[in-house]
């Protein structure tokens, strides 16, 4: 081989290397912020939602007890001697009620019979232990309690996960579903999944058209009618959301206008319902539908359509096995988007839906807020994040699907 060839080759791999590491070095700052603001989060999320660090921290040493304990019954004396003497040092350390508000979440009721053994429990008994604990408070008697408190002594559970379905694990160890007047979430995600489909179709029904006509109309028109398609991003949301109240109420302009036209002779109930979460996220997410439509209209020629008319279809007929298919990505993409963000909304739905209107973003700032239960917090947002993955690989397979049957 000729000197200059092997010369040649060493230089385009040295460009190529150079090529290279000139895009690494371009998209290393966007994968460490999407590592860091993004991967990490989610992944602590995940983490939160079956940690179970309460007992193990306050009491080592009687979460490795009870660890080794069989489960039936009651433990043995040297069990409930190292439980006594590390629930009178949490009590002293303050840290004991991080413990009952753990057990509490097993069963109400539990915060209180733990934070009086702290404040009882004498540090030698009279007689044994198991007879202390009786005096104190009967549930010390109950197996239940114990059984409760071993599960939580382990370093990982599936208690919350199990809770975001609407699901307990028995005293046996059985899966099982909870009770009536427990079993709440299921129904919040349908519900959540519901409004977001519902607003998805009312994004697409009113934001198609509006694509449609902005598309076919000149540049210039175009680009200043999209300005007023954008205006609603130079608003707050809350300040939009609080509009909409305004606006929707009994006394608003909305009923003021029908009851002068005739159309209504009472005002309507449209706020603090499931109308006024409808119509207040539909025009929040209405752009995010205009947006991905207009772009691809904006490319699909219009001599395509005007093919189709010249060999003898008639306008409807032209549209729907012309132009609609090629819009078709334009769709699937607004529609995606909307649906996302609609399934995580928590402004809108709080401010201007009722209490059977809340999706499941209220009850994990819930969680997060009020009641600082980030296992139970962070168990919502993973079955959250779980739908969502398994909505997006349905869409995915089926857009597939539906781009082979066209190809």
């Amino acid at each position: 081989m000729p000197a200059s060839d092997t010369g040649l080759r060493r230089s385009l791999r040295r460009a190529e290397r150079r090529r290279l590491l000139s895009g690494l070095g371009l998209t290393l700052p966007l994968v460490a912020f999407l590592l860091g603001f993004f991967l990490l989060p989610i992944l602590g999320m995940l983490e939160k939602s079956v940690e179970n660090p309460e007992i193990r921290a306050a009491m080592p040493e009687t979460a490795r007890a009870l660890q080794d304990w069989n489960g039936e019954g009651i433990p043995d004396e040297a069990v409930l001697a190292t439980f006594a003497r590390e629930v009178v040092a949490a009590q002293k350390a303050r840290t004991l009620a991080s413990v009952a508000k753990r057990l509490n979440v097993e069963h109400s009721g539990w915060r209180s019979v733990v934070m009086a053994a702290g404040r009882g429990l004498p540090e030698a008994p009279e007689g044994s232990w198991r007879d202390t604990f009786a005096k104190l408070d009967p549930a010390w008697t109950e197996p239940e309690i114990w059984q409760a408190m071993k599960r939580a002594a382990a370093p990982y559970t599936d208690f919350y996960l199990l809770a975001a379905l609407d699901l307990q694990r028995g005293d046996d160890g059985a899966i099982r579903s909870a009770s009536a007047d427990e079993a709440i979430y299921r129904t919040v995600l349908w519900r959540t999944l519901w409004i977001s489909t519902v607003v998805t179709l009312a994004c697409l029904f009113l934001g198609y058209p509006l694509a449609y006509r902005l598309a076919t109309l000149p540049e210039g028109t175009a680009n200043l009618l999209m300005i007023l398609v954008l205006l609603p991003f130079w608003t707050s949301l809350l300040v939009r959301t609080a509009s909409w109240i305004v606006l929707l109420q009994r006394e608003g302009p909305i009923n003021e206008i029908l009851q002068r036209l005739g159309l209504i002779t009472e005002p309507l109930a449209l706020v603090f319902n499931r109308t006024g979460v409808y119509v207040a996220m539909t025009h929040v997410l209405l752009p995010f539908m205009v947006l991905p439509l207009y772009s691809v209209m904006r490319g699909i020629p219009p001599s395509f359509v005007r093919a189709a008319l010249s060999l003898g279809a008639r306008p409807t007929t032209a549209f729907f096995r012309v132009y609609l298919p090629l819009s078709m990505p334009g769709v699937a993409a607004g529609c995606l988007l909307v649906f996302i963000l609609a399934i995580g909304y928590y402004i809108t739905p709080a401010l201007v839906g009722g209490q059977a209107d809340q999706m499941i973003s209220y009850f994990v700032a819930f969680f997060t807020l009020q009641t600082v239960n980030w296992g139970m917090a962070a168990a919502l947002g993973s079955v959250l994040l779980a739908a969502t993955i398994v909505l997006y690989l349905v869409y995915a397979r089926l857009v597939g699907i539906d781009r082979l049957r066209l190809g």
